[in-house]
This record gives C-alpha cells, structure tokens and sequence, in this order.
C-alpha cells in the first residue's frame, strides 16, 4: 500500500505526525511490511510548521501519481478553495482507482473537487458551518469520526485522524492489525460515539428585563420538575401562542427544545463533575427515568450517558487508583 500524505506551509506538525505514526506502526509491528508512506507538497523542498519547525525531504505533486491513498492531512485555517492543479491531481487519482481521504480541515480541500457529491462529509466541529456551504449538494454529519464512502473518505477535528487512519488499517488489513496498532500506540481501537459528544452547543438567552428571560430564570431553577409550554406561559402571564412566538422571537427556539437543551447541559455538567448515579441524574434533570435521559442524551451526543462520563468525567478515579498500561 503505497499512502502519499499531502502538507504545506504552517500546518501543525500533529496532523501530520498522526498518520506518520499510525501507518508507521504497521510496517514497525511487520503486519505489512511492503506498506509506504511518503509526504508531499505543491513544491518539492520544505515547509514551516506552525511550531515554527522545518521540515525537510517534501516530495513533490507527482507523487499523488505514485499512491494508492492520497491523503490530505489538514487545511489551512483560512479554508481557500483548493487550486485547478491540486483539485486535478487529486481527481486523476481518483480517476485510476486510488482512494482519497481528507482529515480535519481537509476535507474542505477533498469537498472542493467535487468528489464528495451527494455524499456527506464530517470535519472539525468548528467549521462545520463553513462546510455544509462548501458542501451544500450533501451537507455534513456532525455524530460521526470519520465517513467513509469506500472511495472518499473525511474526518472529524484533530484527533479524530487517528481514529480514521486505524479504520485505514481496518478496511485494508483486517480487525486484528488495526486492534494491534491501536493496541501498540495506546489508544482505542474505535471509540464510542461520535465528534457530537465535543461539540459545544451553546443555549441562547433572552437578553434584558423581559417576562422571556424572567421564565428562563425561573425555569432553571425548576428542571427536575415538569414544565409543559402551559405553565411556562402561565408564569409568563401570556396565552401559549402568544408566549411561543415571543420565545421563539427572543430566542430563536421553541420553548420545548430550550427546556430540553437546559436539561441535556445540565446532565453533561453533573456527568463531568460528580459520582451521581444515572437515574438520580435523570431525576435531578427532569427527564422523570434513566431511560429517558439515555434516549434523549445518545439522540443529542450520539453517545451514552455512561460512556460520556468514562471520557468527560473530571477526578473520577477513585482514590488510590493506579494506571497501568497493557
């Protein structure tokens, strides 16, 4: 397997570092031992990384003809358009059979050729706006790591490229050689859930003296207890359809959702920082069962109330807890 990884001018060494490692791994462990990686650039020569490191021995474009996977190891965080010439080479590739992947901000470049159309693609959480634009024929798909189409493939934010590279390993060498790198580097061989778990999702709030943001306050204080849009309008001293639309008007949610979101971040915060079990949680945030609270949460997360905690969960060691690898 021949993988030519493409980098340039201020990337920061870990995206490039990543994929190194993992493919790596593969030939160090002899699992395949006629696998190759080169990096390569628009130019033949050197880049700077944003560390301020340089680095040195680039190949040039005429790699990308040399490959069996091109990958595009990140993207500069201005997202440009990509250029004729490297939209052409990575669309000859394709042409002839070799796969194209697209990691972190990369997969604005892989979007850019046009090679993901009707098809969606996933990147860093932060820019996902950028690249349901850039994408707009599919849009994207902010509860998964990484999506492969067999012949294209993108990844979520930073870290995320290990998770693709291991699926690389996966799909071209089978289970037990990327659960033996995996294993080797100490990381999981796949993790649960998807990038939506990281994603920060802030709850906006009516602004100023008005009876909008008097219900949010009063509501906040009140999430273990049901509040149906009726009492919330009561308190409001509004009918519901009145009350709906000027939460709607202040907000930009409907009263339901908001409440929903309320009770979802405070279930992420008691999660993170205490040892509560998860039906007290349930209880404390109003979703009235655990069932409850894991539907709505593994619906909004992609990813159980359990396995968030074991990722999320601040001091939850217990005391005396030794690490040990193996």
């Amino acid at each position: 397997m021949r993988i030519a990884l493409y980098v340039f001018d201020g990337m920061t060494m870990f995206h490039l570092a990543a994929p190194l490692m993992v493919f790596g791994e593969v030939t160090r462990l002899g699992l395949a031992p006629d696998w190759e990686t080169r990096v390569w650039s628009d130019e033949p020569g050197a880049i700077r990384t944003e560390e301020g490191f340089s680095i040195s021995e680039i190949a040039g474009p005429s790699t990308v003809d040399w490959a069996d996977i091109v990958i595009v190891t990140s993207w500069p965080e201005s997202l440009p358009h990509i250029g004729t010439d490297f939209s052409n080479a990575l669309r000859g590739a394709h042409r002839r059979g070799a796969e194209i992947a697209g990691l972190c901000l990369g997969s604005f470049a892989v979007a850019d050729t046009g090679l993901l159309a009707g098809r969606p693609a996933v990147t860093h959480w932060t820019k996902m706006t950028e690249l349901r634009e850039r994408n707009a024929h599919a849009g994207v798909d902010e509860s998964v790591l990484y999506i492969d189409h067999g012949d294209v493939m993108t990844s979520a934010g930073t870290a995320s490229s290990i998770d693709s590279c291991l699926h690389i390993v996966r799909k071209h060498l089978g289970s037990a050689a990327a659960t033996r790198v995996a294993r080797s580097l100490v990381v999981a061989p796949h993790r649960d859930g998807g990038q939506a778990q990281y994603i920060e999702r802030p709850v906006i709030e009516a602004s100023g003296d008005t009876a909008i943001a008097d219900v949010q306050s009063w509501a906040l204080e009140r999430l273990d207890e049901p509040l149906p849009i009726e009492r919330l309008a009561e308190h409001a001293r509004m009918s519901r359809r009145s009350f709906i639309r000027q939460f709607q008007l202040e907000t930009g949610s409907t009263p339901a959702r908001w409440v929903l979101d309320k009770r979802l971040e405070e279930a992420r915060s008691l999660l993170e920082t205490t040892d509560r079990a998860i039906e007290n949680i349930a209880a404390l945030c109003g979703f009235g069962s655990a069932v409850t609270l894991r539907q709505n949460f593994r619906s909004a997360f992609a990813v159980t109330p359990t396995a968030y905690r074991r990722q999320f969960a601040v001091g939850c060691a217990p005391t005396g807890a030794v690490y040990r690898q193996g």
